[in-house]
C-alpha cells in the first residue's frame, strides 16, 4: 500500500469517531474483501483468502494485519481460534456479557443458539445497553462469561472496572479482557496531566488511551480477586498457521475466572 493511502488511513482513524467508523465500514467491508480476495492469508473467522491484510495503526501503522472481510486484527483473530479450540463457548448454554462488542465477533455472537448474549457500551451503536463499565445495571454474579477486549486502557478508574467486572461474574464464570500490553515493560505507565491528543496518541498509542499495561497487569487482575491465566495460544500453533492467519506472535491471552 502506498504511503499516501497509508496517510489517509491514519487520519480517518484519528480523526472520525469510533460509532460513525463502526457504521461506514459495513459499507466499505464488502468491497475491500472482494478487491483482495486471494490465496496467500486466511481470516480464521470467517474462512476467506486474501492477497494481503490490510495495515493498522493510529500512531504507527503495522502492515497486513487488518482483514478486509471481518475487519478483525491479530488480537481478533487469535481469540477466535482460542475459543473455538480451547472453551466451550460455542457448545454449552451461557449467559454472554460483551463490552464494546467488536464487528468481527458481533453477529456470529448473536447468532449462536447456545448463548444469552448482551452488549453493552458508553457510546458504540451495537450496544443493548448503554453503561458505565465503573457502574454497571447488572446484579451480582450474572454472567457466565465476560468478554472486556481493549477497553480498560481507557478507563481513568480501571481498578473500579475491575471490581465492577469482578462482581457481574458468576462463581465458576470465566472472561477473556485484553489490552494493548508491553511486555517489556513491568509496571503499568500512566499520567493523567497528558490531555492533548497528539501527546496522547504518541506517548501512548492512540489518542484516547490512558495507560500503556505492563506485566503487572495480570496481578492487579489477581489482587481483584480474579483467577488469571496468561495464555499464549501462539505456542500451540505452527509458524506456518500464525503466518497465514496473520497473527502476534507471543501475544497474552489474559484468560480470568472466579
Amino acid at each position: 500500500m502506498d504511503n499516501n493511502l497509508k496517510k489517509l488511513f491514519k487520519y480517518i482513524l484519528n480523526t472520525i469517531p469510533r460509532p460513525i467508523l463502526i457504521k461506514l465500514s459495513y459499507l466499505v467491508r464488502p468491497l475491500m474483501a472482494f478487491s483482495m480476495r486471494g490465496n496467500r492469508y486466511t481470516d480464521p473467522i470467517d474462512g476467506k483468502k486474501f492477497k494481503n491484510f490490510l495495515p493498522y495503526g493510529y500512531e504507527h501503522s503495522r502492515e497486513n494485519v487488518l482483514s478486509p472481510s471481518t475487519l478483525s486484527l491479530e488480537r481478533h483473530r487469535l481469540l477466535w481460534l482460542y475459543l473455538k479450540n480451547e472453551t466451550n463457548f460455542f457448545t454449552d448454554k451461557l449467559k454472554v456479557l460483551h463490552f464494546a462488542p467488536e464487528q468481527a465477533f458481533y453477529k456470529r455472537f448473536r447468532n449462536l443458539s447456545n448463548i444469552t448474549y448482551t452488549t453493552t457500551d458508553l457510546n458504540s451503536p451495537l450496544a443493548d445497553v448503554k453503561a458505565d463499565i465503573c457502574n454497571l445495571p447488572f446484579t451480582d454474579n450474572s454472567f457466565d462469561v465476560i468478554f472486556c477486549n481493549h477497553v480498560l486502557e481507557h478507563i481513568p478508574d480501571d481498578t473500579k472496572a475491575m471490581e465492577e467486572l469482578y462482581r457481574i461474574l458468576k462463581p465458576g464464570g470465566w472472561g477473556i479482557f485484553q489490552i494493548p500490553q508491553d511486555l517489556g515493560r513491568a509496571d503499568t505507565y500512566e499520567d493523567n496531566s497528558i490531555t492533548d491528543k497528539k501527546a496522547r496518541a504518541k506517548i501512548f498509542g492512540q489518542y484516547d488511551h490512558v495507560r500503556i499495561y505492563g506485566r503487572d497487569y495480570f496481578n492487579k487482575l489477581r489482587s481483584i480477586g480474579f483467577k488469571v491465566e496468561e495464555v499464549d495460544y501462539t505456542k500451540k500453533l505452527s509458524n506456518t498457521e500464525v503466518d497465514n492467519y496473520r497473527l502476534a506472535l507471543g501475544e497474552i491471552i489474559p484468560v480470568v475466572s472466579k
